[in-house]
C-alpha cells in the first residue's frame, strides 16, 4: 500500500504539468478551422497535442468542454493504467482522447463495455468526434451477421462487449476458411467498468458448444431422491455454509435407490456427481437470489449487478440439477468445442487500460494479475456527500424494521431515497413492506424498465428499491428542489463481500458536487458475517475489516486457480497456432481436402481433450484424501494428456484423409454451434475446499498474533 501511495503522489506533479501544457495547446488549437484541426491531429506525433486537439473537437461536436480531470483520466489510459473516476465524472468522454491516440496506429482499438446497450450508445454518442478526426468507428451487437462483424472489427475503433469479443474469438478458432473469421490481430483494449470485467467476471469461462446435445436425464432421476434428503441426517453443510457432504445414511440411501453397489467406485462417478449437484441445487442455490425462473427457463442472476445474465449456465451438471429442481425443460448444452476466460482473453491484447468508478480497493489485484497500476483521478468538484457510520443490529428482522422506519422518515421530508439490496428476493420483501408508500423496484424481473426507473430516482419524494447498482450506465440526476433537501439519500441494506460494490452504491449520491447522504444498515445475521463467521470478536463489529480479509482470500484463490488454468490455456494457444497456420496456408497442404480434414480433426480431438480435462478437474480433489497434492497430480496428468493429444492428431489426420478420399466430406455436417457463459466454479467442490482451508488459516490464534 505504501508503494502504491508513493507512486500515486510521485506522478501527480508530472500529471499537473502535462495538464497545464494540454490546456495551453487546447486554447491555441481552438483558434483553428475544422480542416486545420483535422490536419493538426493527423500530424500530431506528440501525445499532449493529440489529446488537446481531441478535446477541442469534443467541444465542437458535442458542445461539451472537457474538465481537466477528464484529461487526466485520458492521460492515465494512455499510460496503460486503470483510471478510477467517480460516478458522474464523465468517464465515457474521458476515454475518447486516449482511444483516438491509440487508434492513430490503425491497428484497431476495442473499447469494451458490459452490455450491448452501452456499446451501441457510446459508439453513436462519441462517434462524431472520431469521424471528425478521420477515424472510423464501429459497434458489434449480439445479433449481427458475420459480414457486419467483419466491418465493425475492421474499423479503427470498435465498441463491443467483452463477452461478444470473446465469443467472436472462439468462433474464429473453428473457422474452416479465412473469410469466415471476423477478428484481426488484437492490438489495444480500453475497458469500461474495468473492475467488473477484469475482476468480477474475469474468471467466468466463455464457451462455444456444438455437436450432439447431451440427452442424459440422470439429474431428473436423482432430483426425486434429493428432495427427500434431510440436512443432518442424509447430508451436512460445513460451518462455512458452502460445502456439502453426504453422511453414511445419505450414501446408503443413494446406493439402495439406484442399486449401484459402492457409490465411490469409478463407474459410479457420474451418479455421485449428479447427487452432489442435486444437493447443491436444493440446499445452496436459492430462487429469487441466485436465479429466477422466467419463461419456463432457469436464468442466472449476476451477484454483482443484480441482473439476469443471458445464456449463462452453472458448470457441469449443476445447471441441469437446478432445472430438475424447478421442473423445467433442460437447456441444450452439447459438447464444448472451445472455451476461454475473460482474464485469458484480455491477456492476448498487447496494450490494455481501463476505467471504473471503483478500483483503488483492488489495486493490488490489478497489479498482481494484470500488471496494471491504478491512478485515482480527483473529482471535478469536491464531494460533499455525507457517509454516515454503519448502523449495526443483532438480527435481520430488527435491521429490516429499522430500514423501513428510516425510509418512511426520509420520505416524509420529500428527499429522494435509493435503497440498495443484495437480491431480488430481498428487494421484493422490502417492497411488500412499503406498499403504502409510492415506490419503484428495479431488479432482474423488470430490468427492461431500468433507464426510466433510474431517470425518476432523483425526483422529489421518490423511493427506489434496487438490487446492485453496478454497471447501470446511467446517472441519477436530482430534480429541482431535491438539492435543498440534502440530495439523494442512499441506504444499503447489507455489506457486500467487496468494498467496491458498496462504494458503487454510495457513488450514486453526491455526483458533480451535489449533496447526498449514505448509510448502511447491517446485522450480525447478514450473509457477510455469517458466511465468513470469523471467531475474532473485534471483526464481528467491523464489516469493512471482514471485507478486506475476504478480498485478500479471494485474490489468493484466484492466484491459486490460475495455476490450474494456465497450463490448459498454454495448450490452447499452441493448438490454435497450429490450426491457424493450416487455415492461412502457412503450413502447406497437398490439396484442399487435406486442409479441411486436418482442421476438422484438430477441432474434434481438442473438444475430446477439453471433456477429459473437465472430468479430471471435477474429481482431482479426491486425490488429497490419499495424501497426494492435487495441483501436482493435475499438472502432471494434463501434461501427459496433451502429449497424447498431439500424437493422436498426427495419427488421426492421415487415417481420416484416406477415408475422405473415398467418400465426400461436407463441412456443413459439423452442425450448429452456440455460445454461453458458465459461472466461476471451475473446480466445483474443490474450490470450496480451498476457501474453507483459507478461512481456517485466518481463524487460528497465530494469525492474529
Amino acid at each position: 500500500m505504501r508503494r502504491f501511495l508513493r507512486s500515486l503522489f510521485a506522478g501527480s506533479d508530472s500529471a499537473e504539468s502535462s495538464i497545464r501544457l494540454i490546456s495551453q495547446r487546447r486554447r491555441e488549437f481552438a483558434q483553428l478551422g475544422d480542416d486545420a484541426l483535422r490536419a493538426a491531429f493527423a500530424r500530431a506525433d506528440d501525445l499532449l497535442d493529440s489529446i488537446a486537439v481531441t478535446a477541442v473537437v469534443a467541444s465542437r461536436v458535442l458542445g461539451v468542454e472537457m474538465f481537466e480531470v477528464q484529461l487526466q483520466g485520458a492521460l492515465a489510459l494512455t499510460s496503460e493504467k486503470i483510471a478510477e473516476m467517480q460516478t458522474g465524472e464523465g468517464k465515457t468522454l474521458a476515454a475518447v482522447p486516449a482511444v483516438a491516440w491509440y487508434a492513430k496506429a490503425r491497428q484497431g482499438v476495442h473499447v469494451m463495455t458490459v452490455n450491448d446497450y452501452l456499446a451501441r450508445r457510446d459508439a453513436r454518442w462519441m462517434g462524431g468526434i472520431y469521424q471528425f478526426l478521420g477515424l472510423s468507428v464501429g459497434c458489434v451487437q449480439q445479433a449481427m451477421s458475420v459480414e457486419d462483424r467483419q466491418r465493425a472489427y475492421a474499423c479503427d475503433i470498435t465498441y463491443v462487449t467483452a463477452n461478444e469479443a470473446g465469443f467472436d474469438y472462439l468462433r474464429d478458432q473453428l473457422a474452416l476458411y479465412p473469410h469466415e473469421q471476423v477478428h484481426r490481430p488484437f492490438a489495444v483494449a480500453v475497458i469500461d467498468e474495468a473492475d467488473s470485467i477484469l475482476i468480477d467476471e474475469a474468471r467466468i469461462p466463455l464457451v462455444i458448444a456444438g455437436g450432439k446435445p447431451d440427452e442424459n436425464l440422470l439429474a431428473y432421476r436423482v432430483d426425486g431422491l434429493a428432495r427427500q434428503f434431510q440436512r443432518g441426517l442424509h447430508y451436512t453443510l460445513d460451518e462455512y455454509g458452502r460445502n456439502i457432504a453426504l453422511t453414511d445414511a445419505g450414501i446408503q440411501a443413494v446406493e439402495s435407490a439406484f442399486a449401484c453397489g459402492n457409490l465411490f467406485v469409478e463407474e459410479n462417478l457420474r451418479l455421485l456427481t449428479a447427487v452432489q449437484d442435486a444437493l447443491h441445487a436444493h440446499a445452496l442455490l436459492r430462487r429469487g437470489v441466485d436465479y429466477l425462473v422466467k419463461d419456463d427457463a432457469v436464468e442466472s442472476v449476476d451477484e454483482f449487478k443484480g441482473r439476469i445474465v443471458r445464456d449463462r449456465r452453472w458448470p457441469a451438471g449443476l445447471h441441469t440439477a437446478i432445472e430438475a429442481k424447478e421442473a423445467v425443460a433442460p437447456k441444450v448444452q452439447g459438447n464444448v468445442l472451445g472455451s476461454i476466460t475473460l482474464q485469458n482473453l484480455i491477456a492476448l491484447y498487447p496494450r490494455v487500460c481501463g476505467m471504473t468508478g471503483t478500483a483503488a480497493t483492488q489495486a493490488e489485484e490489478f497489479r498482481a494479475i494484470y500488471k496494471l497500476d491504478v491512478e485515482v483521478i480527483p473529482t471535478n468538484r469536491q464531494v460533499i456527500r455525507v457517509d454516515h457510520p454503519d448502523v449495526l443490529f443483532r438480527t435481520k428482522q430488527e435491521k429490516e424494521r429499522a430500514v423501513i422506519e428510516e425510509i418512511r422518515r426520509v420520505h416524509l421530508t420529500g428527499q429522494p431515497v435509493l435503497v440498495g439490496t443484495v437480491s431480488v428476493q430481498e428487494s421484493e420483501r422490502l417492497s411488500a413492506a412499503l406498499k403504502d408508500i409510492p415506490h419503484e423496484v428495479l431488479n432482474a424481473r423488470n430490468e427492461e424498465e431500468e433507464a426510466g426507473i433510474i431517470a425518476r430516482a432523483g425526483e422529489l419524494g421518490a423511493v427506489t428499491v434496487s438490487t446492485n447498482m453496478a454497471g447501470r450506465g446511467t446517472d441519477i440526476r436530482l430534480a429541482e428542489g431535491a438539492t435543498a433537501l440534502g440530495g439523494l439519500y442512499v441506504i444499503g441494506t447489507n455489506r457486500h463481500e467487496s468494498r467496491r460494490i458498496d462504494n458503487q452504491l454510495r457513488g450514486r449520491a453526491g455526483r458533480q458536487g451535489d449533496p447526498g447522504v449514505s448509510r448502511f444498515f447491517v446485522s450480525l445475521e447478514d450473509d457477510l458475517l455469517v458466511k465468513y463467521g470469523i471467531n475474532n470478536p473485534r471483526l464481528r463489529y467491523e464489516p469493512e475489516s471482514i471485507q478486506r480479509l475476504v478480498e485478500g482470500q479471494n485474490l489468493d484463490i484466484r492466484r491459486f486457480l490460475q495455476k490450474y488454468e494456465s497450463v490448459v490455456e498454454g495448450q490452447r494457444q499452441a493448438i490454435q497456432q497450429r490450426r491457424q497456420s493450416l487455415l492461412s496456408g502457412t503450413t502447406p497442404c497437398s490439396s484442399e481436402l487435406e486442409r479441411l480434414v486436418s482442421l476438422i480433426t484438430i477441432d474434434d480431438l481438442w473438444s475430446e481433450h477439453l471433456a477429459t480435462v473437465a472430468e479430471l478437474r471435477e474429481g482431482i480433489h479426491w486425490v488429497s484424501w490419499g495424501g497426494r497434492d492435487p495441483l501436482h497430480e493435475y499438472l502432471m496428468t494434463i501434461d501427459k494428456l496433451y502429449g497424447q493429444l498431439q500424437a493422436r492428431i498426427n495419427d488421426e489426420i492421415p487415417k481420416r484423409l484416406a477415408q475422405a478420399e473415398t467418400s465426400s466430406i461436407d463441412p456443413s455436417q459439423r452442425g450448429a454451434t452456440w455460445t454461453y457463459i458458465t459461472t466461476d466454479q471451475p473446480f466445483g467442490t474443490f474450490n470450496e475446499r480451498v476457501i474453507r482451508g483459507l478461512v481456517r488459516k485466518v481463524r487460528t490464534p497465530q494469525f492474529w498474533g
